[in-house]
C-alpha cells in the first residue's frame, strides 16, 4: 500500500471486453475508494474526501462543474476522488529518486508510470549539459530565473504558461508579474480547449462564458449535449441531468460515440442508483459524423424557420442583429447536403428540429468535441443562432452551456491569464499599480510553440499542468522546448514535461489544493471560479508532504521581487503574507469582484454577472448577433478515416490514473483505436490487428503513432477514436481552428497501416 509501481505498463497485455451501458453506480464508488486507499490509506481517505467540494473544504482539482447550495456528505465523483488521491498521496519524489533516474530514463517511461511516483517535495535543477536533476535552494532557483529574465534582449523572449488548476489569487499575481516584466506572452490551457467557445460567444452575445446556472438545467424542457462525455469528463453533471429528467426534460445526445453516462446513470447517492435500474438519460442519440455539427444546426435552423409560430419575432426584433441576412442564408442552403454532412438520416435531423420546436426552454451544452475542429468557432455561432431563433437566451431554463473541463480554467481567464486582454483590463491594472502594462498582444499556446521552434523564445515557465502532453505535434513541441535556455515547471507531481528540458531546467514543487497554506498572517484560503461563473473559497486540510514546499503565490511573489525589482510599485511581500491583499486589488481591477472578501464569507460563494441573463448584449452592435456563415465539414477520402482524440475513463486531461477504460471495455492498455465494423471490412483490417496510425496533411509531412490495437466499436461510420496524449503526435501544429487557434484534435485525417 502507498508504494509506487516499480514496473511500467506493457501494452501487450491489453484486454478488450464489452462496453458498459450505464455510468457510476457501485462500481464507481468501489474504484474511487480503491484508488484512494492505495494512494492515501484509509484514515487519510476519509479525512480528505469528506472535505472535497464542501463549503468549509477545498475545491476539487478535477473538473469545474458547480456544486448546489445543498451538498451531499460525499460531494465528489469517481474521477474527482482519483484526482484528490494522486495529490494527497503518501508517495514522494525526492532527491534520491532523481539521483537514481536520469532525465533520459524518465523520458522513456509512460505517462501513467511517471504520474504514479508521487508528490515532488524539493526544488530541483538539471544543469546545462547534465542528465540528472539535483537539489537547489529556493533562493538560488529564484536568482537563476530572475537573472535569465533580466538578461533577455526583450521580455517577449519569454513565455509563461498556466494550468487551469491555479487559484484566482495565484493567477492574478502571475499575470501581474508577467506584465510588469513587459510582455503579454500568457498562453494557457484554455487555448487548447474552450478558446473556440470564448471567441464565438464574445462576438455573438458579448460575454465569452456560459449563460446558465444549475437551476436553469433543472428547469429546462430540452437539453442538447453535443460533443461531450459527461460520464467520464464531468461526472457530477449527470446528477444535474438526472434532476432535469425527473422534472420532465428531454435530453438529446449528439456524439460520434455512444457514451455510457448518457445512456443510463446509476446515481450512487440514491437507492435507485445503487439497487435499482438507474435513470435512462438521453431520449435520442444522434451518432453524428465528426465535424458535422455545424451542418446539423444549420439544417435544424432551416426547418425551424419554415414555421413562423416557433420563431420568437419579438425577441429577435428587440434584442438581435443580422437576422434577415442569416435567415436568407440558411433558407438558401441545400438540405440534402446538410443532412449528408452529418452522417445522419433526414428523419433524425427533422426529429431534432421537432424537439427544438416543441421546447420553450432549451439549453445546448458542449465540450471539446465541438471546440477542436477547424470550423469550431463557426459551429458555436450556429449553436447561438439556433437558440436566438426561439429567444432561448436570457430567460430561466435556457441558454448556452460550454462545459469547462478544468477546475479554475475559467477563473484564470477572468484574472487576466490571456495574451490579449481588453484595454479596460489594462487600464484598470495601470490605475491600481501605477505602471502602463504592455498593450501589444502576446503569444497563445500554439504561437508560443512556433516561437520556441523558431528560436524566438529563451525562457519557458509553466505554473501547473503538463505542457508537453497537453499540446499538439509532439515531436515538434518537444524539439521546440529543448531549444530554450531555461525551462521552469511549477508542479505538484512528476509528469512528462519534467523530462523535456531546456539547456537548464528547474522543477519548483508547490502546495496542492488539499494542502494547508500558512503565511505570515496565518492560514490562507484561495478562491476559484466554476464553469457557471460561481466564485467560492477553497481551503486545504492536510499537512503538506514536505516543509520545503511553497504555495504558488509564494513562488510567484518571491520570483517577482527578484525579476521585476523596483520597476513597478507592487506590494509583493504583502501579497505573499496575506492573500486578502491580493483579493483587495482584484476587487478594483476585475468587474464583479467588489466586496470580494465579504462575498467569500458566503459558504456558497457568489455569482459573477453575465449580461445576457438580463438580455443585455455588450457586443459591437449592442445586440446578440446572428451570423451567416459558410457551411464547413470535413471530407473523408476513400481509404481514410477521420480520427478524434479522447480521454479514457481512467484519465483526466493529461493525467493518467490507470490503464483501464471500463465504460468502453478496455483493460490494461491505452494504445487502441476504435473503428466502425463496416470500415474495418472496407479497409481490409480485422478486430485485434496491430496497426500504425498515420496522419496526412497538406504540408506533405506524415506523422505516425505506432503500435495500436484495432478495436471494433460502435463509432460513426468513417470515424475513429483513440486516446490522447498518445495521439497528439498526429496533430500538426498548424492544424488549428479558425479565429481561436485551438488545435484541431477532433478531426485528424488518418490511414491505418498494418504492422
Amino acid at each position: 500500500m502507498n508504494r509506487a509501481p516499480r514496473e511500467d505498463s506493457d501494452e501487450k497485455d491489453v484486454e478488450v471486453g464489452q462496453h458498459k451501458d450505464y455510468a457510476a453506480g457501485v462500481p464507481g464508488v468501489y474504484h474511487a475508494l480503491k484508488i484512494s486507499y492505495q494512494q492515501m490509506g484509509a484514515q487519510r481517505t476519509a479525512r480528505t474526501l469528506l472535505k472535497l467540494n464542501q463549503k468549509d473544504g477545498f475545491d476539487c482539482p478535477g473538473c469545474a462543474w458547480p456544486e448546489k447550495d445543498k451538498r451531499h456528505v460525499a460531494e465528489f465523483c469517481e474521477n474527482g476522488a482519483k484526482a484528490v488521491a494522486e495529490e494527497a498521496t503518501r508517495r514522494l519524489v525526492d532527491a534520491d529518486f532523481f539521483a537514481k533516474h536520469s532525465v533520459h530514463e524518465l523520458n522513456q517511461k509512460t505517462d501513467w508510470w511517471l504520474g504514479q511516483q508521487g508528490r515532488l517535495v524539493e526544488p530541483m535543477i538539471k544543469p546545462a549539459g547534465q542528465d540528472h536533476y539535483r537539489p537547489i535552494s529556493w533562493d538560488a532557483a529564484f536568482d537563476l530565473i530572475a537573472t535569465e529574465l533580466r538578461g533577455l534582449d526583450s521580455p517577449d523572449r519569454a513565455t509563461f504558461y498556466t494550468s487551469g488548476r491555479t487559484s484566482n489569487e495565484a493567477a492574478f499575481v502571475y499575470q501581474l508579474m508577467v506584465r510588469a516584466l513587459g510582455t503579454n506572452n500568457l498562453p494557457d490551457c484554455s487555448n487548447m480547449c474552450h478558446e473556440s467557445s470564448g471567441s464565438a460567444l464574445t462576438d455573438a452575445i458579448g460575454v465569452g462564458k456560459g449563460s446558465v446556472q444549475l437551476e436553469d438545467l433543472e428547469q429546462a424542457e430540452l437539453i442538447v449535449v453535443m460533443g461531450q462525455n459527461p460520464g467520464t469528463n464531468h461526472p457530477r453533471m449527470l446528477s444535474t441531468l438526472e434532476v432535469a429528467k425527473q422534472n420532465g426534460a428531454v435530453i438529446v445526445a449528439v456524439n460520434p460515440l455512444p457514451e455510457a453516462g448518457l445512456i443510463n446513470f446509476h446515481n450512487p447517492q440514491t437507492p435507485k442508483g445503487v439497487v435499482g435500474g438507474g435513470t435512462d438519460m438521453a431520449d435520442d442519440f444522434l451518432q453524428i459524423r465528426l465535424g458535422g455539427d455545424q451542418a446539423l444546426l444549420m439544417a435544424v435552423a432551416q426547418i425551424l424557420l419554415q414555421d413562423e409560430s416557433v420563431v420568437d419575432r419579438a425577441f429577435i426584433d428587440e434584442y438581435t442583429a443580422g437576422f434577415d441576412e442569416y435567415a436568407a442564408h440558411v433558407k438558401g442552403l441545400d438540405l440534402a447536403e446538410l443532412v449528408a454532412a452529418t452522417g445522419l438520416t433526414e428523419p433524425e435531423v427533422r426529429g431534432l428540429a421537432a424537439r427544438f420546436a416543441a421546447s420553450s426552454k432549451t439549453i445546448v451544452c458542449w465540450a471539446m468535441g465541438i471546440t477542436q475542429h477547424k470550423h469550431s468557432v463557426a459551429t458555436i455561432r450556429e449553436i447561438v443562432n439556433v437558440l436566438l431563433i426561439q429567444g432561448n437566451l436570457g430567460r430561466p431554463g435556457a441558454g448556452v452551456c460550454p462545459v469547462r473541463g478544468h477546475s479554475n480554467v475559467q477563473g484564470d481567464r477572468t484574472m487576466g491569464i490571456f495574451e490579449k486582454m481588453p484595454e479596460w483590463f489594462m487600464d484598470n491594472l495601470q490605475q491600481e499599480f501605477g505602471f502602463d502594462p504592455p498593450r501589444e498582444h502576446g503569444f497563445d499556446t500554439v504561437n508560443s510553440i512556433r516561437a520556441m521552434r523558431d528560436g524566438k523564445i529563451d525562457v519557458f515557465m509553466a505554473v501547473g499542468g503538463n505542457f508537453i502532453r497537453a499540446t499538439p505535434d509532439s515531436e515538434v513541441t518537444e524539439a521546440a522546448l529543448r531549444r530554450c535556455r531555461l525551462t521552469v515547471q511549477v508542479s505538484t507531481k512528476l509528469n512528462r514535461s519534467h523530462t523535456v528540458c531546456g539547456d537548464t531546467a528547474l522543477i519548483l514543487p508547490t502546495l496542492g489544493r488539499t494542502d494547508r497554506d500558512f503565511q505570515a498572517s496565518g492560514e490562507q484560503r484561495v478562491s476559484v471560479e466554476d464553469s457557471m461563473s460561481r466564485v467560492h473559497a477553497s481551503r486545504g486540510n492536510l499537512k503538506p508532504p514536505s516543509e520545503n514546499l511553497l504555495s504558488e503565490v509564494s513562488i510567484l511573489t518571491r520570483l517577482a521581487r527578484r525579476a521585476v525589482g523596483d520597476k513597478v510599485d507592487v506590494p509583493w511581500e504583502e501579497f505573499e503574507a496575506d492573500y486578502r491583499t491580493i483579493r483587495s486589488s482584484i476587487s478594483r481591477v476585475v468587474p464583479g469582484f467588489d466586496e470580494y472578501e465579504s462575498k467569500l464569507e458566503n459558504p456558497n460563494g457568489f455569482t459573477l454577472p453575465h449580461a445576457s441573463r438580463s438580455r443585455r448584449f455588450p457586443t459591437h452592435s449592442g445586440r446578440a448577433n446572428f451570423a451567416a456563415l459558410p457551411l464547413e465539414y470535413p471530407r473523408i477520402p476513400e481509404g481514410r478515416l477521420l480520427l478524434q482524440t479522447l480521454r479514457s475513463h481512467d484519465q483526466y486531461n493529461t493525467t493518467i490514473y490507470g490503464l483501464d477504460d471500463r465504460y468502453r471495455g478496455i483493460k490494461n492498455g491505452r494504445r487502441v483505436v476504435f473503428v466502425n465494423a463496416d470500415d474495418l471490412v472496407a479497409l481490409g483490417f480485422e478486430d485485434g490487428e496491430m496497426v500504425d496510425l498515420v496522419s496526412e496533411w497538406v504540408d506533405g509531412i506524415e506523422r505516425r503513432a505506432q503500435d495500436f490495437r484495432v478495436v471494433k466499436y460502435n463509432t460513426a461510420k468513417g470515424c475513429a477514436a483513440a486516446y490522447y496524449p498518445e495521439t497528439n503526435v498526429l496533430v500538426p501544429l498548424d492544424s488549428v481552428a479558425d479565429v481561436s487557434n485551438t488545435p484541431a484534435s477532433k478531426s485528424v485525417l488518418i490511414r491505418l497501416e498494418k504492422r
